[in-house]
């Protein structure tokens, strides 16, 4: 009898084989309102080896399953308020939407109340055109309070774990845990961190994070491209030698380039 392939293994051939469905990014992508739109919450704390971040488990079914993720989920009507007028429309009123949803979320999947004017955005990331799962979301992070208890919604998270990152990416690596790259990304961000308030002053000091994806494939399997790279939008003269923003999924460890 065939082995069962892992969580991880069934994300990647999910990524593989939407490859080849993909199609070159549209200025009108970014905005598209058919793509659903969620928030995420990176919940930090300072742990007797260093900085830890709150992952929860998925359940084995729906959006991400069995995959280890920050809190967090799609809007919901409830969520959205009608701009003041035409001209706030767009991007500072989705912000706004997604940062009252991250809190509604991270309340609802683990018992943790959160101020919305204590989060600080990270970035956005737009999904690449083609994948059969498109969801535009916003990551924050935030000081996790202190001395609460989780309390996790079964129907949500089946468990949870305070993690350094660089042993979540360690774990990924091993086929232990199943990451999607935004969330990859992150915690690779995160990697060299020292406490909560270095990392909430960098992230206050820095620009919102814009990750537009493309999806191509390359030698060892898919490869994410974002602007900043010069292959993002296909061969270019200077492709060999110019910048690099990328991350290649094909076979783990994943490796994620950034090179300006």
């Amino acid at each position: 009898m065939p082995d069962t392939p892992s969580s991880t293994e069934q994300a990647l051939q999910a990524i593989a084989d939407a490859v080849g469905d993909g199609r070159q990014r549209v200025e009108s992508d970014l905005s598209d309102p058919a793509i659903p739109v969620a928030a995420t919450v990176v919940l930090l704390r300072n742990g007797g080896d260093g900085l830890e971040v709150l992952m929860i488990e998925r359940p084995d079914r729906g959006s991400f399953a069995g995959a280890w993720v920050f809190p967090g989920g799609k809007l919901e009507p409830g969520d959205r308020e009608p701009p003041a007028d035409a001209s706030s429309a767009g991007s500072a009123t989705e912000e706004a939407d997604a940062r009252r949803a991250a809190v509604r979320e991270t309340f609802e999947e683990t018992g943790l109340e959160l101020a919305a004017s204590a989060l600080v955005t990270v970035s956005c990331w737009d999904p690449p055109p083609g994948l059969p799962l498109r969801i535009r979301t916003w990551f924050f992070v935030v000081a996790a309070p202190p001395a609460e208890e989780l309390r996790l919604q079964p129907g949500e998270a089946v468990a949870s774990e305070w993690l350094r990152p660089a042993d979540a990416l360690q774990r990924h690596a091993q086929g232990e845990f199943t990451l999607y790259p935004p969330t990859w990304v992150t915690l690779y961000g995160l990697n060299d961190a020292t406490d909560v308030e270095a990392v909430l002053a960098t992230t206050r000091l820095a620009a919102t994070r814009s990750f537009e994806t493309q999806v191509r494939r390359g030698p060892s399997g898919p490869v994410f491209y974002w602007r900043e790279d010069a292959e993002y939008e296909g061969d270019r003269p200077d492709a060999a030698s110019g910048p690099r923003h990328r991350l290649e999924v094909g076979a783990s460890p994943w490796v994620y380039t950034y090179r300006q």
